[in-house]
């Protein structure tokens, strides 16, 4: 199986807001990295990956099932991991995988009580007393512990300080040596992603705009600056994006084979970062 989650021309109406036409594949054993500003339809998309919201039109298939008649063994399967405390604030952990194990099969005591150790979680202490970065790792330890095979993190990274980041994207790296587990990635937080993602999908405003290796992001997507006179009707054509400044312009391809065709050496040609990707795409001007 190459495809962990497969949605299929997947559609989600709201009043004020939908998402639209999704296809997205997240392949077995990488790490996924799923980005957009707030608002661009991230957190739909997880809950209907988690049968959380269904689908006006489309088909979600997971472990190449599907939600209706196999709901109880894709989520045996799934681990999600929020940005918030997903747990009852009053419980601790121990009352918490008395409750959360018998749900699962392949729950693992053992294991569970390796991550509490590991991750330096208080067995007794009440969900409510721990930080942001503790609540995360219980979710992580609940989620190891059943042996998930697809791990759904929904922004893990949003309001963790520098180190607690960097601490659970290391985490995040050791989890895939084995090559057993896939991890899906929803965050716009960039940078965390050029350090552990293996394909990168970016939605904006409800649509899915790329699905592509970091690699071929990288080798796609550029920046180019050049002076305001090369700029024309036929010029701009090689463009996505272009910002004018007094200084000259600057804007996004996503052909440097046309780029270099058109200016040859005239203009710098840089590598284009996530971030400069979704703001150039979400603020500039759009060429056809």
């Amino acid at each position: 199986m190459e495809n962990v989650v497969e949605l299929k021309n997947v559609t989600k109406k709201f009043k004020d807001f939908s998402v639209k036409n999704i296809d997205l594949q997240v392949k077995q054993g990488f790490v996924t990295g799923f980005i957009g500003a707030n608002g661009a339809g991230k957190s739909t998309t997880i809950k209907m990956m988690m049968n959380l919201l269904k689908p006006d039109a489309g088909e979600v298939k997971i472990f190449g099932l599907d939600y209706k008649t196999h709901e109880k063994a894709i989520k045996e399967r799934i681990g999600f991991v929020y940005d918030g405390n997903v747990f009852f604030e009053g419980l601790n952990l121990k009352d918490i995988k008395r409750i959360v194990a018998p749900a699962y099969k392949q729950w693992n005591d053992t294991l569970f009580y390796q991550y509490v150790e590991k991750f330096e979680l208080p067995l007794n202490k009440a969900m409510k007393t721990f930080s942001k970065g503790m609540q995360m790792k219980a979710s992580l330890a609940v989620a190891l512990s059943h042996h998930a095979e697809l791990i759904i993190m929904d922004e893990p990274t949003a309001g963790l300080d520098p180190i607690f980041r960097r601490e659970l994207l290391d985490l995040l790296q050791e989890l895939m040596i084995d090559g057993n587990r896939t991890i899906f990635f929803s965050t716009h937080i960039t940078t965390d992603l050029d350090r552990i993602a293996d394909y990168i999908a970016l939605i904006q405003r409800g649509d899915l705009v790329f699905n592509q290796s970091i690699h071929d992001v990288a080798e796609n997507y550029a920046l180019v600056k050049g002076g305001l006179e090369l700029l024309d009707r036929d010029t701009e054509k090689a463009f996505i994006h272009v910002h004018r400044a007094s200084t000259g312009f600057e804007a996004l391809t996503d052909n440097i084979k046309a780029v270099k065709n058109t200016f040859g050496d005239t203009v710098v040609i840089e590598r284009a970062s996530l971030e400069d990707i979704m703001y150039y795409l979400k603020g500039g001007i759009q060429h056809a």
